[in-house]
């Protein structure tokens, strides 16, 4: 939740609410409903049933599927973000094309994911800890805007943006490079009961485009 809130501020500099906005890859809905809070017409669309289960009942907008075969008209929406999904797509040029025809005319696409060709990815090597065979593709900075760019985009910004972690969960990541930190640390947050105190981190991997529909 802390994540989100912190994405939703530069988001809503480039576009204030109201306006409807789709949330790819939404999940369980966090932030679509977050969005929604905040003023937004938010929906978001998933492929997991369960997920969508699970946001339906706490009353959100939801879409069940992809944009592939969400029927949605075009130029619906004056935002489309798309948090931690581009890197598991089979065709993330195909998905960003597809943002780019439900926006409306002067609307923002924003994309979060991780840039493989920051100083900490470079300085970690195979220890970077988002080498996951989860992830399809990588982009740095530079492959992001130049595919935004090739769907028609106008690329805003590219900047690198935290997230929130749990001492615990930050305790766990340590180890996967340094298993004595890792327990050091670990020990450390449980004894302090500090293992749920969620904290900011930016180590400049994690980054987020703003592009704008001509």
């Amino acid at each position: 939740m802390l994540t989100f809130e912190r994405h939703l501020r530069p988001l809503e500099k480039l576009h204030a609410p109201p306006g409807q906005l789709l949330d790819i890859g939404a999940y369980t809905g966090v932030f679509v409903e977050i969005a929604a809070q905040h003023g937004w017409d938010a929906w978001g669309i998933e492929p997991s049933h369960w997920a969508i289960e699970q946001a339906r009942s706490r009353g959100l907008k939801m879409i069940e599927g992809t944009l592939a075969t969400s029927g949605l008209a075009d130029t619906s929406f004056d935002v489309v973000t798309m948090w931690d999904v581009i890197e598991h797509l089979a065709d993330p040029f195909a998905e960003v094309q597809q943002a780019q025809r439900l926006l409306k005319p002067g609307g923002l696409l924003v994309v979060h994911t991780m840039d493989i060709d920051s100083l900490f990815a470079r300085l970690m090597g195979p220890r970077w800890p988002w080498l996951m065979e989860m992830h399809i593709y990588y982009f740095s900075r530079r492959t992001l805007m130049m595919m935004l760019e090739k769907a028609g985009f106008k690329v805003v910004r590219v900047e690198p943006q935290g997230r929130y972690l749990r001492l615990g969960y930050f305790a766990t990541r340590i180890g996967g490079f340094s298993s004595v930190l890792g327990r050091a640390f670990g020990g450390l947050f449980r004894v302090l009961r500090l293992r749920q105190m969620a904290m900011p981190l930016n180590f400049g991997d994690l980054v987020t485009a703003y592009a704008m529909k001509p």
